[in-house]
């Protein structure tokens, strides 16, 4: 039998890492009833932060990572961001108070920060231009199926264990995954880089996303056009515009815009941020309608949940070639309207009586089946084409696009509930939220459609 090549080996390596960073995004829904019933309803606000306050610090991290792998070393930084998230986890193990874990979420989400980009960075030296777009697919597919999975994984973990095992697991993997990496990557960095990292642009990116959520976060409570919310909008808006003013005028941007010039970039990155918005706000809505609406143990959860990522796994690979023959936009296309009306179905049909195999099992197939058509391509549409000096930032670009729409998207979706909960009407929330998740499906194939080109022989060039 042959053995795997050196590329698959890179490729299957850097997986690991960003698989439990993915995870990670998702496994504590099946947790979040354990967390109340340890620390308390009152404590439901404070702990919606687990996963607004992983996807802000992971967010807001990308870009800073980015650059420093492209400067410093794709190896180190992969290796380092392992070593941070394992710490981090491991004290989301220990804690003993919502504010502990809050702030454990957020280390351990920097340290994925500082790996994702690292790793896929590590990948695409290791494969010729015209392979690049299926080992990103399968990379990309591995990072979106590992967060789908998240609550199977979780609801094994918590019905077996309790919910600090779904912290405690990732160790053990980031053990394995960082004695290999010592062995098997070489180093890479871009040799022309500036070593000065831009710590007022890191500050103020930081700013632009976490005001931003905070005030979605926060707007049940403060009401939408209240004083407060509209002056923290008013300040993110402020910092995203000082962010790109100095991205323009300073000599070594934490991103370079001329990347957003290519438009392949411009509309992946776009379509990416609206998928996101969806897509992991529908793992969360429905974890929370199996829960809290057909009473399912977070066990059974888990089951129910499985067969949309399976069905996702099946169709990710094969997605991506035949992306390669007949466009990228027009695979996201078809996947876009699978999902969007798998999910209107969804809320069409569903009502308090359960009826798994008769109603939702064929909503979570046609869900598995349109965002296994999408969220691979999206990867590939959106970092194949990068020149080498480019892998880790635009890798970066393209994972804070997911990730700022991934914490948008479960800030409103948490909003929405919160309100429906506060006046006992937890079903109406959902609902709302499956119809938002639906709308924002059919916006990414719009946003591909009309937005995505082709890379031009000069682009290709540049990519080789």
């Amino acid at each position: 039998m042959k053995s795997p090549s050196r590329g698959t080996k890179v490729l299957a390596l850097t997986s690991i890492g960003v698989a439990l960073v993915s995870l990670d995004v998702s496994i504590v829904n099946v947790a979040f009833g354990s967390l109340l019933g340890e620390w308390g309803k009152d404590s439901r606000r404070l702990l919606t932060w687990i996963f607004s306050g992983y996807n802000i610090a992971y967010a807001a991290g990308l870009l800073t990572a980015g650059r420093l792998a492209d400067a410093f070393g794709r190896k180190r930084a992969f290796l380092t961001g392992l070593v941070i998230f394992s710490i981090g986890s491991t004290l989301c193990g220990l804690s003993v108070s919502p504010e502990m874990l809050v702030a454990s979420r957020v280390l351990q989400a920097l340290g994925g920060a500082i790996l994702t980009p690292a790793s896929i960075a590590l990948v695409l030296p290791e494969f010729p231009v015209e392979k690049r777009a299926v080992a990103i697919g399968i990379w990309g597919a591995v990072a979106g199926l590992s967060a789908a999975m998240g609550p199977v994984v979780g609801g094994f973990l918590v019905e077996w264990f309790d919910w600090r095992s779904v912290f405690f697991v990732n160790i053990p993997f980031c053990i394995l995954a960082f004695i290999i990496g010592m062995r098997l990557l070489n180093e890479s960095r871009d040799e022309t880089a500036n070593k000065k990292v831009d710590i007022p642009g890191a500050v103020l990116a930081v700013g632009s996303v976490g005001l931003l959520t905070l005030a979605i976060v926060q707007s049940d409570e403060w009401g939408w056009f209240s004083a407060t919310t509209t002056l923290v909008f008013a300040a993110s808006l402020v910092f995203t515009i000082a962010f790109i003013y100095r991205c323009n005028t300073n000599a070594v941007p934490l991103l370079d815009l001329k990347l957003l010039k290519l438009p392949f970039v411009r509309a992946a990155n776009l379509a990416g941020v609206v998928f996101s918005l969806g897509f992991y706000s529908m793992i969360f809505l429905n974890t929370q309608w199996l829960q809290t609406v057909w009473h399912y143990s977070t066990l059974r959860s888990g089951l129910a949940i499985f067969p949309g990522p399976f069905m996702a796994a099946v169709v990710a690979a094969p997605a991506g070639k035949i992306a390669q023959k007949y466009g990228h936009a027009k695979i996201i296309a078809l996947g876009s309207v699978l999902f969007a009306g798998a999910m209107f179905a969804q809320n069409l049909l569903l009502d308090t009586t359960p009826h798994f195999w008769t109603l939702y099992f064929p909503c979570a197939f046609f869900t598995g089946v349109g965002v296994g058509f999408c969220v691979s391509t999206l990867s590939s549409s959106a970092s194949a084409y990068l020149p080498p000096t480019r892998f880790a930032m635009g890798s970066a670009l393209n994972t804070t696009s997911r990730q700022v729409g991934a914490a948008l998207g479960l800030a409103t979706v948490s909003s929405l509930l919160s309100s429906a909960v506060a006046d006992n009407n937890p079903i109406r929330g959902i609902q709302q939220g499956w119809i938002f998740v639906g709308i924002t499906a059919l916006a990414t194939g719009v946003v591909m459609l009309l937005m995505y080109r082709r890379p031009t022989a000069e682009q290709l060039a540049a990519a080789a």
